[in-house]
């Protein structure tokens, strides 16, 4: 499979919702198989919250895991690569690589934007995507494929853009982030801007990635009672204890606890405390029928075919979201 990573570059304006602007600003997208002569077998794929734009593959062999869909992405494999051209980009407000609170407020400045970049929507990312894809020429796509925040942008997608895709394909998603879940992200986000380490968004990133934030890890080990089904935490898990833990000592752990201990420890040495803050906000303030008269109104919008999965033990997007 051919993979090609590489970043578009924009001097006009991104004008986002909130009535502010990016100029200049860029997003950086990864690219699998060939795209054909008439540019009519472009698939999109959409990430979550802390996805990149790696959704498949390896960039060598020494490369511990493959991209974050490696299963549905391949020569051979659901979303063919060998048949579609695949591009997955990375959201703006992210980390790795598009536009961010990480980059300078002007080009070639030392003062990054910080807690000053603008608050970014799931139809700002969507918006971003799709002047990407004109400029690459492609006027209409086989389909937008996204899970969960990915999801909401396939939904989007749908809805601002009809007649550009031919298939929406949206997992485990919903039409408007419930108040329970945007209580969680409160929670998280108030967990992140608490640490003292965070010194207002004005901290030094490589230290993070070295040290760690506590409070970001935290929040990762929050997000995790929604990411897993509580049946999962049974079965993977049970009421086991650390062997080396006394069962009487007062920090010892369940085998839950180590785990998410372990995958909050982790978490900032990938991915950065601003860009989990905003792409928070952007998640909560998702709602479908925003900028239309009603839910049914912007529906109406989509001509595409809609395909949508949910799961059963989905306790973060219940299946009749």
């Amino acid at each position: 499979m051919k993979i090609e990573t590489k970043k578009a570059k924009f001097r006009q304006p991104l004008y986002l919702e909130s009535g502010r602007l990016l100029e200049p600003w860029e997003i950086i997208y990864e690219t699998y198989g060939e795209l054909n002569e008439d540019k009519s077998n472009v698939i999109l794929i959409t990430h979550a919250l802390s996805g990149s734009h790696h959704a498949a593959g390896k960039y060598s062999e020494n490369d511990k895991k493959p991209g974050w869909w490696d299963d549905l992405i391949g020569d051979g494999k659901a979303v063919d690569t060998k048949k579609f051209f695949v591009i997955s980009t990375n959201v703006i407000g992210s980390c790795f690589g598009s536009t961010s609170p990480l980059h300078p407020i002007t080009p070639g400045s030392n003062q990054r934007y910080g807690l000053k970049f603008p608050v970014i929507t799931i139809k700002d990312m969507v918006k971003a995507q799709k002047i990407l894809l004109d400029s690459l020429g492609i006027t209409k796509l086989k389909a937008v494929i996204g899970g969960s925040m990915g999801g909401m942008q396939a939904l989007r997608f749908a809805v601002e853009y009809p007649n550009f895709t031919e298939n929406i394909i949206a997992l485990a998603t919903t039409y408007q982030t419930r108040p329970g879940v945007i209580a969680v992200n409160k929670i998280m986000k108030d967990a992140i801007i608490a640490d003292p380490e965070f010194k207002n968004g004005n901290y030094n990133p490589i230290e993070i990635k070295e040290k760690g934030l506590r409070g970001l890890e935290i929040a990762r080990m929050i997000g995790f009672l929604g990411y897993l089904n509580p049946k999962t935490f049974d079965k993977k898990f049970g009421r086991e204890y650390i062997k080396t833990d006394g069962m009487f000592e007062l920090f010892g752990r369940f085998q839950v606890e180590s785990y998410l201990e372990y995958n909050g420890a982790n978490f900032p040495k990938w991915f950065d405390p601003l860009s989990y803050i905003y792409i928070l906000k952007a998640i909560s303030l998702f709602d479908i029928s925003r900028g239309y008269i009603s839910f049914s109104d912007a529906l109406s919008n989509i001509s595409d075919k809609l395909h949508l999965i949910s799961f059963k033990g989905d306790t973060l997007f219940y299946p009749e979201e």
